[in-house]
């Protein structure tokens, strides 16, 4: 498979305010745009999503809203959710993006999307650019344990790790990042071609300040 690989420069943010101002101004009506932040629980698609979404005046959707009430149930009990409780909501969330698309309205959506099936069906909603964030298992605990006011509890990381099928078509960006400096990548990676491409992964990262990635 074709690999495009994107390394994003630390001095990034300087051209922060001519990428969004480019991006803006060269969108049209009839070029509405689905924006999908994916990744497990802990890796920042609300936080960046919302973000982002203000940033470009874009509509934004949290795929956290649309779980039904049983699966909400199952979380609080520290009980992971399987494919069968995964398929209704990725298809009402799909249905949601693709009333919004119908409406003449670019929309950022964070959805876990960790299946290579959940994301073919969220393709079927429109023009979608998935990022994916990507964090480690201590990143997103430690996250976990600081959020206020959510269904999920940091017990079920480890369960959306091992559901986790990474994407091979998608902006792969470091979710340890700052939120202001992972919105400026999406924002100059939606303003070049590689954005559109097929079957092709992008990858934004920054290894300053950093050690390796923690993996499983």
């Amino acid at each position: 498979m074709e690999s495009i690989v994107h390394r994003a420069s630390t001095t990034a943010n300087v051209s922060w305010a001519q990428s969004l101002a480019s991006f803006i101004g060269e969108a049209t009506k009839d070029r509405n745009m689905v924006v999908v932040l994916m990744g497990v629980a802990g890796s920042g698609k609300t936080t960046v999503g919302r973000l982002l979404a203000a940033s470009l005046g874009w509509r934004f959707i949290d795929g956290d809203a649309l779980h039904p009430r049983s699966n909400v149930a199952k979380m609080r009990a520290g009980i992971p959710l399987d494919d069968v409780d995964r398929d209704p909501w990725i298809n009402e969330l799909t249905d949601v993006m693709r009333t919004s698309e119908a409406r003449q309205g670019d929309v950022v959506v964070a959805c876990s999307a960790l299946r290579a099936s959940h994301r073919a069906r969220l393709r079927e909603a429109g023009d979608i650019r998935l990022v994916y964030l990507k964090v480690d298992y201590g990143t997103a605990y430690e996250r976990l344990e600081h959020r206020a006011g959510h269904f999920m509890p940091p017990i079920l990381l480890q369960s959306q790790l091992d559901a986790l099928q990474e994407p091979h078509v998608a902006l792969e960006i470091d979710g340890r990042r700052a939120p202001a400096w992972i919105v400026a990548q999406i924002v100059e990676w939606l303003n070049s071609p590689s954005s559109a491409a097929v079957d092709s992964r992008t990858h934004a990262q920054a290894t300053r300040g950093h050690g390796p990635e923690a993996r499983r």
